[in-house]
């Protein structure tokens, strides 16, 4: 994708950081510092409100948006918007922009790729053994090779397709459950329709979810669906905490309906130092860093929303609020 045209040094755009959690200044400020005729502040250092046109944001305080009357685009650092679009000060008014990027979709699919193998091959015991120093080698008996084990991708957008395009080509079965039909992809089998995403999981013996949160996708991966996938398959969850009942979970884990699971986003971020998650033996915890950003990636997208906003374009990169994405 090519650098965006950069914007006229004499006619200035101001936008503001808006985030909870993170210092997205330190993160992006100097990317964003090159580009002449672009201006964001600190919400602080703001010195006329009215003047805001747009804003950089990732997790907005609830109230984040009620200072700032003219806003009229809300760009997001990364690819999920769901919680700006749940936020109550968000105006009417305002686009909301993600990230479509290139290099954070191969980030994401070598991470999914890294636990689909550490479920296949069962890694977990490598590192038990050589904890108490045991030579052992059960998994030689009992291991299947690659095109008989099914690995379901739930979600068929950017991350969605490198993902499966990634597991395929290691030559893995690959289901991918899309919102719409369309041709199979090379080593993919595309299933839609209401019930793709239990179709799919009924099959999986990996089951990798990448779905964007909506109404309908919320608690999906729950005690029914764990229920209708094969004994012992494997659960990699990449898309948002909302999407998993983590008491589910729990309960398939113990029973041994579900033999694994690698979570990286959870309802409650940071994961409570108590949640039974960090010391499940089945149970891998990363913190939410399946992929990341590049700064340049953010500055690129940025700059090319806040051109088509004030060419009075609607932005390319623009999230559909109805559907979520």
């Amino acid at each position: 994708m090519s650098r965006p045209a950069l914007i006229p040094e004499d006619d200035v755009i101001e936008g503001v950081y808006l985030c909870s959690q993170l210092d997205l200044p330190d993160l992006f400020g100097a990317a964003i510092e090159d580009q002449p005729g672009l201006r964001l502040y600190r919400p602080e250092d703001v010195p006329d409100p009215s003047r805001i046109r747009f804003a950089l944001v990732w997790r907005p305080a609830p109230d984040a948006f009620e200072a700032y009357p003219n806003i009229e685009l809300v760009q997001v650092i990364a690819a999920g918007v769901d919680g700006v679009l749940r936020n109550p000060s968000l105006p009417d008014r305002a686009v909301v922009t993600r990230v479509h990027d290139d290099e954070q979709a191969a980030i994401m699919a070598g991470f999914a790729a890294w636990h689909v193998v550490w479920h296949h091959r069962q890694m977990g015991n490598y590192l038990a053994a050589q904890k108490d120093a045991t030579w052992d080698r059960t998994t030689i008996k009992t291991l299947r090779p690659p095109s008989q084990v099914t690995v379901g991708v739930l979600g068929y957008g950017l991350m969605g397709r490198t993902i499966a395009t990634t597991v395929a080509t290691m030559g893995f079965r690959v289901l991918a459950a899309t919102r719409t039909d369309g041709p199979s992809d090379d080593g993919i089998t595309r299933v839609s329709g209401d019930d793709a995403v239990q179709q799919v999981a009924a099959q999986s013996d990996i089951l990798i979810n990448v779905l964007p949160l909506t109404p309908s996708t919320h608690d999906i991966l729950n005690a029914d669906l764990f229920a209708q996938m094969p004994k012992g398959a494997a659960l990699v969850q990449l898309g948002r905490g909302q999407h998993l009942v983590e008491d589910d979970l729990l309960a398939a884990l113990d029973s041994g309906q579900i033999g694994g699971a690698s979570l990286d986003v959870f309802r409650s971020e940071p994961l409570p130092a108590d949640h039974p998650f960090w010391t499940h033996p089945l149970v891998v915890v990363t913190p939410h860093e399946a992929s990341v950003t590049s700064p340049k990636a953010v500055t690129d997208a940025l700059v090319r929303s806040v051109l088509e906003m004030d060419a009075g374009q609607r932005p390319t990169a623009a999230v559909d609020k109805t559907t979520g994405y």
